[in-house]
């Protein structure tokens, strides 16, 4: 039986449209274009950029494909199956409300879903007016790393405590900011929050009560730390850590269960279970759990695509909802209200 081919379309051809296809030190494929390009059920037929540089590149690299500076021209010119829009938050409504309207068969839409909630809402009722799926590129959903721990979350016990943790040098939140959604709380605060989501079966977390918070001494009107406290019915202790004064980037969740424990983030796997104590007779203690297999390629980009093309074939169902990254972006908008109305001046 031969499988039905679709046809494809990036809109925002910058970093994770098409030049992180290039970076030797990430695993690839990187970019939604390099992705789709591998694929052999996807044929990539357009590409999409008000940038002409972009475009010049991105032609060079797909030969095959045509190339627009404004959606209005790619519609009119052809109407691809899925539609992947990759802009900046600030041009998600925008862009979103086009690429619906045109009722492609599936969009593929780059996190956070939106710049602000009153404009995820608007994106959702697009959606149940023309029917149009959305599947959101929470990446880690889709990545082998995280899936095996989203497995191993049975194997652990009642969960006790989850500490997940941000740090990077890109300020967490600042008024001046929120226009262009260049801060770190919704930029990759959204992977942080949805990943907790997704290792919790998408309960929501409930009832945010800042912990922490650190104001920029030279403005005070930039947050370079915040601490969140939630809880949920399966655990009561959920503490969300973003930094925005790290020389580094990291990213890390630590989930902590009555019978094993789990690590998981950047370049980091790491799975323990309930053994017999070396330390004290009589005693457990916490050991690796040898037993498991952490993969060396994790697929996140490949396995988004195939989810969205499993979707269309009737197989299974979208891994990654326009619904979950509204509930992200619920839990980050709460967290910046209590930031804009307690600690800002």
């Amino acid at each position: 039986m031969k499988l039905e081919k679709y046809t494809a379309a990036v809109i925002g051809l910058g970093r994770i449209g098409f030049t992180l296809g290039f970076d030797r030190r990430r695993e690839q494929p990187a970019s939604h274009t390099m992705t789709l390009l591998q694929n052999k059920r996807i044929s990539l037929v357009a590409g999409c950029d008000t940038d002409a540089g972009r475009c010049e590149a991105w032609r060079a690299e797909v030969p095959k494909a045509a190339v627009y500076s404004n959606t209005a021209h790619l519609f009119a010119a052809c109407k691809p199956d899925i539609v992947v829009i990759a802009v900046n938050e600030d041009s998600h409504l925008e862009t979103a409300l086009t690429v619906i309207k045109s009722r492609p068969r599936l969009v593929i839409l780059e996190k956070p879903v939106a710049l602000t909630m009153a404009d995820g809402l608007k994106i959702a009722e697009a959606v149940a007016e023309y029917g149009v799926p959305v599947l959101v590129n929470h990446e880690r959903r889709f990545s082998a790393d995280y899936m095996l721990a989203h497995e191993y979350m049975k194997r652990i016990g009642s969960i006790q405590r989850i500490t997940a943790e941000l740090h990077s040098g890109l300020r967490v939140y600042s008024p001046e900011d929120e226009k262009t959604g260049a801060y770190s709380l919704i930029h990759d605060g959204t992977h942080l929050v949805d990943i907790v989501h997704y290792l919790l079966e998408d309960e929501k977390l409930q009832f945010p009560v800042i912990t922490g918070i650190y104001l920029d001494p030279d403005d005070r009107n930039v947050v370079r730390n915040v601490c969140a406290h939630y809880h949920t019915a399966a655990c009561a202790d959920i503490s969300l850590s973003f930094s925005g004064r790290s020389t580094f980037f990291g990213f890390e969740v630590d989930i902590l269960g009555t019978k094993g424990r789990i690590r998981i983030g950047n370049g980091l796997a790491e799975f323990y279970k309930v053994a017999e104590s070396t330390l004290y007779s009589g005693f457990y203690s916490l050991a690796k759990d040898t037993s498991v297999k952490v993969p060396k390629k994790t697929g996140y980009f490949a396995n988004m695509l195939q989810n969205g093309i499993d979707y269309l074939d009737g197989k299974h169902p979208l891994r990654s909802t326009l619904l979950n990254g509204l509930d992200d972006l619920e839990v980050l908008e709460d967290i910046k209200k209590q930031i804009t109305t307690f600690y800002l001046r």
